[in-house]
């Protein structure tokens, strides 16, 4: 978001981004209204135009799609997809078949999957582990999509160990700080809370994982919604405790807007939660650190 930001602030309307920066309904219109056009391949983006690469990441093809298309680009990716790409091409360089774990049809599935595909083969899930077929069992290494549940995640690994003991794991955790914290904090806020609601869009994969954890730690329902709209009333009839979380990608003030919505329905004693403390700060993309209208 803030990368789509600083462009429209950098060079003006209109600038181009490759399917949505992030997955929130609230950031892509409040981009929208600012000048930014979303497309969903990089052939809709008119020739010498400025285009942005979403914080899922791309494949090698769309970055020389790009360049063939004359196209300016801000490559947004989030630095912890950057890092699983890097190892998906230095595992492939080393001849290690990959397992993917990840959902299928995710951009950043896709944007991975493309740095090696011939080595790599995806598990969309535990139920999906029984269908694997390897070529080599004893060069084989897994890496994952960094949007996924910390449980499910660690129980598919478990299961492709058992059929596959000599599985490699990868140097570091795959899956984004941000979404383990909000996965470790509602697993607490579930435990004393009879609903859960997570603020998130639809389409974002964090922030369905979150209304799954919080069911399976102890709420007796959660909901996804996508702002305080989509409260319904019936769902406090007769609960005393309310917990709320959100995506990694939600805007603080629709948390806020949520939190309001509640109070006026009696819950306006707030505590918050906070397991693990966050400080990590990711740099501006470098390409808005230089002058991208101008030509060599």
């Amino acid at each position: 978001m803030v990368a789509v930001e600083k462009a429209l602030e950098q060079y003006g309307a209109p600038i181009y981004v490759r399917k949505q920066i992030v997955h929130n309904t609230h950031v892509v219109k409040t981009l929208e209204a600012r000048g930014a056009i979303f497309v969903e391949e990089t052939e809709e983006v008119p020739e010498d135009s400025i285009v942005v690469f979403s914080a899922h990441g791309v494949s090698p093809a769309v970055h020389e799609e790009a360049k063939e298309r004359r196209l300016r680009t801000i490559d947004a990716t989030c630095p912890l997809v950057t890092k699983v790409h890097n190892e998906a091409k230095r595992f492939a360089g080393q001849d290690y078949e990959i397992l993917l774990i990840g959902h299928e049809g995710h951009e950043e599935v896709e944007g991975t999957s493309g740095e090696a595909p011939r080595h790599i083969q995806l598990v969309d899930g535990l139920d999906a582990v029984d269908q694997v077929e390897v070529k080599d069992p004893s060069r084989l290494v897994w890496l994952s999509q960094t949007t996924l549940s910390v449980d499910e995640t660690t129980e598919t690994v478990t299961r492709l160990k058992q059929r596959f003991p000599n599985l490699l794991d990868p140097p570091s955790d795959d899956i984004c700080y941000a979404t383990q914290n909000r996965q470790i904090a509602v697993k607490e806020i579930a435990a004393e809370s009879q609903l859960v609601i997570v603020v998130g869009s639809e389409n974002s994969s964090n922030s369905k994982r979150l209304v799954e954890v919080a069911k399976d730690y102890g709420a007796d329902a959660s909901y996804l919604v996508d702002n305080a709209d989509f409260i319904q009333d019936e769902w406090l009839e007769g609960v005393t405790t309310v917990g709320v979380t959100s995506g990694a990608s939600v805007p603080e003030e629709l948390v806020e807007e949520v939190l309001a919505r509640l109070a006026k329905h009696g819950f306006g004693d707030v505590s918050e939660v906070e397991p693990v403390q966050e400080s990590m700060r990711f740099a501006l993309p470098h390409e808005l650190r230089k002058d991208l209208r101008a030509r060599p």
